[in-house]
């Protein structure tokens, strides 16, 4: 049962909200979502570097309201997640469970992105699960080209498919890993035989469970 805190989800874009919304319609009804986007805070991340926008991650999370905070941006997350002593509320970043279940799935991850700023982010969270598994892990980072371009003029058709075709492409690996909530729909697109994970609905699904804890 989640109770009436609630969940905050901080986006840097806003075309991740009916993204959750759709997915807690679809697996977690009556759920309550309060979306905050800041994509400044992506901006400054990639300019500066993901520990630059710390003190105002803690701001706009500051006035969140109560209960736990899902960040859906990659490329932050692990500086979010950092804040939650401070904060004093649990803070997880989306590709958490993703990445849990990656290191289960093979020792061999790939790792695609849009933006290379999520690469490092991503691989070190991996490398933290596979740690806290006791599990090994070798990770391979793919950029997709000229993804984020397509995903930045809105043509979300061929952004999918840049990735999808990248997925594809893959070889040598026990899982395929897509390090943006925004590419979670390549997920279907992609015909590889090489399990392809995606963020958004395992990290919904661990951050309303959190909702739920005493």
């Amino acid at each position: 049962m989640v109770t009436a805190r609630g969940l905050t989800l901080l986006h840097t874009s806003p075309a991740h909200v009916p993204v959750f919304d759709a997915l807690r319609d679809r697996h977690h009804p009556g759920a309550a979502l309060r979306h905050l986007v800041v994509p400044e805070l992506l901006d400054r991340a990639r300019a500066d570097g993901p520990r630059s926008v710390a003190p105002a991650l803690l701001e706009v999370l500051t006035g969140a309201g109560p209960g736990p905070v899902l960040v859906t941006c990659s490329t932050i997350g692990a500086t979010a997640e950092a804040l939650a002593p401070v904060l004093g509320v649990p803070v997880l970043r989306v590709d958490r469970p993703m990445a849990a279940a990656a290191v289960r799935a093979g020792p061999r991850v790939a790792v695609l992105a849009a933006l290379g700023s999520t690469l490092v982010p991503t691989a070190e969270l991996i490398a933290e699960e596979a740690d806290g598994h006791g599990l090994p892990v070798s990770v391979t980072p793919h950029l997709v080209a000229g993804a984020w371009e397509s995903f930045e003029a809105g043509d979300t058709a061929r952004y999918l498919s840049r990735i999808a075709e990248a997925a594809d492409a893959v070889t040598g690996a026990d899982v395929i890993v897509l390090a943006q909530v925004s590419m979670a729909g390549a997920a279907g697109l992609a015909t590889t035989g090489i399990p392809v994970l995606a963020g958004p609905a395992p990290g919904l699904a661990a951050a309303l469970a959190l909702t739920a804890a005493p």
